[in-house]
């Protein structure tokens, strides 16, 4: 359905003749505006343009109030059900030692098992530059001692100027 901020309702409704759907769901044929609001207001209710671009347009005798609530309503609970993926990254330097690696490598195991993607980062300084399969190894030393049915290599280790990375995926557990 349109978005309820953009119809027009009873009076804002200015063409000369509709095609009415009255409260019940029942087609009553194209017939003047006014004559259709008056019976809306006869039931204590709105006439709501439905589709305005139809030849003549559909209008709805409807409680507005309600079907907007009822709108708003779904719009919420479409959004409830959309989970918001998360990208979390892990630094590091090539020169770890094996208890940082194991923290790391537990964080990141975390990370994966709540659903978040997770990018592993080496950051070289200086002379580290020049030994940059030190920063391969390290992050080999990560994959191994991750639990491997847990996550799937989206973007493989790769130099991006002084930093290494590599993007992991959780796999679903379906």
């Amino acid at each position: 359905m349109a978005d309820t901020r953009s119809l027009r309702i009873n009076e804002q409704i200015r063409v000369r003749e509709i095609r009415l759907i009255d409260d019940e769901g029942e087609k009553n044929g194209i017939m003047p505006t006014m004559e259709a609001l008056r019976i809306a207001k006869d039931r204590d209710l709105d006439l709501v343009e439905v589709s305005p671009t139809a030849n003549p347009p559909v209008c709805k005798i409807l409680d507005f109030g309600k079907y907007r609530f009822e709108q708003e309503k779904r719009l919420r609970d479409s959004r409830k059900n959309q989970k918001a993926l998360k990208i979390k990254e892990i630094r590091m330097q090539p020169k770890i030692g094996s208890g940082d690696l194991d923290t790391k490598a537990k964080h990141i195991q975390e990370f994966l098992d709540e659903g978040n993607k997770v990018k592993v980062t080496i950051r070289f300084r200086g002379r580290e530059l020049a030994h940059t399969e030190l920063g391969h190894d390290v992050l080999n030393e990560i994959l191994k001692r991750l639990n491997e049915a847990s996550y799937s290599i989206e973007k493989p280790a790769a130099m991006e100027g002084r930093f290494m990375s590599m993007t992991l995926n959780a796999k679903s557990a379906k």
